[in-house]
């Protein structure tokens, strides 16, 4: 462990690479150096590091370099007690996870994190490893994530907002993420734009459980930029003829149709058009309706994977 005279050293060292490593070359260098990962991971799984946030902090810039992508297969050894796993990935989905509110470093809270999982998700690898079983622990990762959508951390809300949606750009990924066994997806990314607006009683009726009855204190996201994330995710969603019944099921329009109303934001109000044009839409073959595919595939095409 740092000394006390080492620790503020060391502190002012990490801040001086996260200024740095938005110069690209600088990135490049720092990201293509293992040895220098190696003591970042060394770090971020010490329960006594004091600058385990600082670290999270460096990693959510490293991630923007395409070489990051090797966290995805690299392997080390196993930080017990934070992680029975040799992965990379699985040791800072630990860290994230475990870590919330100081719980596993009382120093940290690794909200940071966050975004590089949103950043790897971007890509069809990174979105193999949120979608894929683990071995260690036999849990889809990005199913560990969703119960922070609510969390009082605007950071950890905002990266894990992301990574879920970059995710339902995984079509075949679309069942498992509505189950409600497995991904059970669907009240975690409504309760964040529902607020404490009342419904009708045949409305209420078929609405998820979560969302029945909500205090007369909720309140929606506080950041619109999120909002905006989880109904584009909603959007996605919407891809299979099986998603958007089910939404129509669940009462998923008159959510949204509140947030449209309480909401005074451009971006918002847009984005809840967009959804609600899918969800109110006749089905090609019911009373009249016309095929609906070239219009969904231009609302996919106006839905980009974030960050």
């Amino acid at each position: 462990m740092p000394t006390e005279l080492e620790e503020p050293i060391a502190k002012n060292a990490l801040t001086m690479l996260i200024n740095l490593s938005a110069d690209q070359e600088v990135l490049a260098n720092l990201a293509d150096d293992d040895t220098f990962l190696e003591t970042l991971f060394t770090k971020v799984t010490n329960i006594k590091e004091p600058n385990a946030d600082d670290v999270s902090m460096l990693f959510a810039n490293l991630i923007k370099s395409e070489k990051m992508k090797k966290l995805l297969t690299l392997k080390r050894r196993v930080p017990e007690p934070v992680s029975t796993s040799p992965n990379a990935m699985d040791q800072l989905m630990d860290c994230f996870v475990k870590g919330a509110e100081g719980a596993l470093n009382k120093n940290a809270t690794y909200d940071y994190l966050s975004y590089v999982f949103a950043d790897l998700s971007k890509s069809k690898e990174g979105r193999a490893y949120f979608t894929s079983r683990q071995e260690y622990d036999g849990v889809v990762p990005v199913t560990k994530l969703t119960v922070f959508t609510e969390h009082q951390s605007s950071i950890r809300r905002k990266g894990v907002a992301s990574t879920i949606k970059n995710v339902a750009f995984d079509i075949p990924f679309h069942p498992t993420l509505f189950a409600e066994d497995e991904g059970n997806l669907l009240p975690y990314i409504l309760l964040p734009l529902a607020g404490p607006e009342e419904f009708s009683e045949e409305e209420t009726l078929t609405m998820l459980p979560d969302l029945q009855l909500l205090p007369p204190d909720k309140k929606r996201d506080s950041d619109n930029s999120i909002i905006v994330t989880h109904l584009e995710t909603l959007l996605l969603l919407t891809t299979t003829r099986e998603g958007r019944d089910r939404m129509r099921e669940v009462q998923v329009y008159p959510i949204i149709r509140e947030c449209h109303l309480n909401v005074d934001d451009e971006d918002v109000r847009e984005a809840c058009d967009r959804l609600v044009q899918v969800l109110m839409r006749d089905e090609e073959g019911e009373n009249g309706g016309q095929p609906g595919g070239t219009q969904r595939e231009h609302d996919d095409q106006q839905v980009v994977e974030l960050f």
